[in-house]
């Protein structure tokens, strides 16, 4: 009788277990899902590449950008309003905590001539092309 008292109790233990991971995983890929903030990209006709991030509720000293292994890197921390704590929301829709961006870039992009300006919550990065990459026009004589 024991044995059986003993595997149902195994059995019971293990579908606990299998709940929590379950929680577990939703919880990261929700977390995950809500911190990937919205972005545009688009080239223009003077052959530069413009980038918008929606960064809403972040400051301007909470953004880090950078080029790694040709990837810019797009990071930002949306602190929690000093006189609220995560207790404090009936509601929170909003992300907080770590977002974070990478595009690929082409290797055609001068990593040393991107410019970046931040208002109003969206942040706008331009990259430019390598003088040898940018269309030549050629003159007829």
């Amino acid at each position: 009788m024991d044995i059986v008292k003993s595997t149902k109790n195994i059995g019971t233990e293990i579908e606990k277990g299998v709940e929590v991971v379950g929680k577990k995983v939703t919880e990261a890929f929700d977390n995950l899902a809500s911190h990937l903030p919205f972005a545009n990209l688009a080239k223009r006709e003077d052959s530069t590449f413009h980038i918008e991030v929606d960064l809403p509720g972040v400051k301007k000293e909470d953004v880090d950008i950078k080029i790694e292994d040709g990837v810019l890197v797009v990071r930002a921390i949306r602190q929690y309003r000093s006189e609220l704590t995560r207790d404090d929301y009936y509601i929170c829709e909003s992300s907080f905590g770590k977002m974070e961006r990478r595009f690929a870039l082409p290797e055609s992009i001068d990593s040393s001539k991107v410019d970046a300006s931040f208002e109003d919550g969206r942040l706008e990065i331009e990259l430019h092309k390598t003088e040898k990459a940018k269309p030549k026009t050629i003159s007829i004589k």
